[in-house]
């Protein structure tokens, strides 16, 4: 059971960031910020869960069976993640690529304390256990937001290693041609690893930094123990609101400019652009047979279909696919049926994992994963994790990794440029 108090606060930006650094006492601490994007299914401004009462850490191994079985004995708040690499125990697939980073395949926890921001009012909700703590945390909380923090400066020796220098990048792009040509598949999402050995960061600080620069609906800072995701996504994967299950994969991205006529006019260019409309549309049809295994027969519907939307670094396209579920259909059930997501795969889904496999350097683990939770009612919400960098601070390897879709129009030229473009704003906060 939890006991549930409201603050009202006054500077909430200051409150955010105090809170944020106090929460950094405890071993496992997931904070979720929608950055004031409001949108239909928009859930809150902030939610902090922290101090984990129960876990479960696995590898692929029946992993979503052993989630079912925790998450229907808690019917609690439980927060973590689902790293790509469970494809494997969706579908017969393996992983052998090279992994630096080392994150388990999955992880949740089960809260003792979870702090919900909406408009200036702060609720903390926490478990009885520690419900006499609420007030002596939030002054703490508010004491450190009136301390001045000062930055920790930059390394500027911070040389960022590529896993797939270019020539490379275009060899195994034109491969993946080939078996696109021959009728293999029709498109995948195909990637390459950014990475740092050796290298100690501030991992509150570099999220800030790339929070700051981006301004995401479904931004992310995870810490479990050594192993950070500090996370810049504007993707969400799927969320269960009641009987309604949502989807919105990102498919088509264009660079912004700072001069408005400019930017408006590469705006209408994504809009109309016809590679980057067909690739959506491919991922559109994929959602919809993947929500249509759940979903009550003639409920899935497509709301949005390539809508452009803008935001700090960047123009994306995002389509918005709706279904309804039986009321007694199981949570973990509806998340295994349709993962991994359909944008960060590719079509036919099975095949075009596959050959991601064959053709990329790097194992995925949480890149290209997904971070939210679950409600004690079995309501859920997670994000993509791309735009994002991964940390584990024992083996001191920092990774973000970055990709496109690849279909038979693609010029490798391009999709190494957009791979650029998508790579910026975690360059400039490593790199300073």
């Amino acid at each position: 059971m939890r006991t549930e108090v409201n603050f009202t606060v006054a500077d909430l930006p200051k409150f955010k960031e105090a809170l944020l650094k106090w929460a950094q006492q405890f071993y496992e601490v997931v904070w979720l910020d929608s950055n004031d994007h409001i949108g239909e299914y928009s859930s809150f401004d902030g939610l902090l869960a922290a101090d984990a009462l129960t876990s479960i850490v696995t590898d692929y191994h029946n992993a979503f069976e052993e989630l079912k079985t925790y998450q229907d004995g808690s019917k609690d708040w439980l927060f973590g993640y689902l790293s790509y690499d469970l494809k494997n125990d969706v579908e017969q697939l393996s992983s052998s690529n090279f992994d630096g980073l080392g994150f388990a395949d999955m992880h949740f926890f089960q809260p003792k304390r979870i702090i919900r921001f909406q408009g200036d009012q702060v609720n903390f909700c926490y478990l009885n256990m520690v419900a006499d703590e609420i007030e002596e945390d939030f002054k703490a909380i508010t004491n450190q937001s009136l301390l001045n923090n000062s930055e920790s400066p930059a390394d500027t020796s911070i040389r960022i290693k590529l896993r797939i220098f270019k020539d490379d990048y275009f060899k195994r792009v034109q491969q993946l041609l080939a078996r696109i040509y021959r009728g293999d598949i029709y498109e995948a999402n195909f990637c390459q690893e950014f990475y740092l050995e050796d290298t100690c960061i501030d991992p509150l600080l570099t999220f800030q930094k790339l929070n700051a620069i981006s301004k995401p609906p479904f931004a992310t800072f995870l810490k479990f123990k050594d192993v950070f995701a500090l996370s810049a996504s504007p993707e969400r994967y799927i969320k269960k609101q009641g009987t309604k299950i949502i989807s919105q994969p990102i498919k088509g991205t264009a660079k912004r400019s700072s001069e408005p006529k400019e930017d408006e006019q590469l705006k209408l260019l994504l809009e109309n652009d016809p590679k980057e409309r067909a690739e959506n549309i491919m991922i559109v049809d994929l959602v919809r047979n993947d929500l249509s295994k759940s979903a009550l027969k003639g409920s899935v519907v497509v709301e949005e279909l390539c809508k452009v939307y803008s935001f700090e670094q960047v123009h994306q396209m995002i389509s918005t696919i709706t279904a309804t579920v039986d009321a007694r259909k199981n949570p973990v059930d509806i998340i295994k049926e349709t993962f991994p997501m359909g944008s960060m795969t590719g079509a036919p889904k099975v095949s075009a994992m596959k050959i991601i496999e064959e053709l990329e350097a790097t194992k995925r683990g949480l890149y290209s994963g997904a971070v939210g939770y679950f409600t004690p009612e079995g309501d859920f919400d997670f994000n993509v994790i791309i735009r994002s960098i991964l940390y584990n601070s024992s083996k001191r390897y920092v990774s973000f990794s970055v990709g496109s879709a690849i279909t038979a129009k693609a010029s490798p030229e391009k999709e190494y440029e957009e791979c650029l473009l998508k790579a910026k704003a975690m360059r400039v906060v490593l790199e300073g």
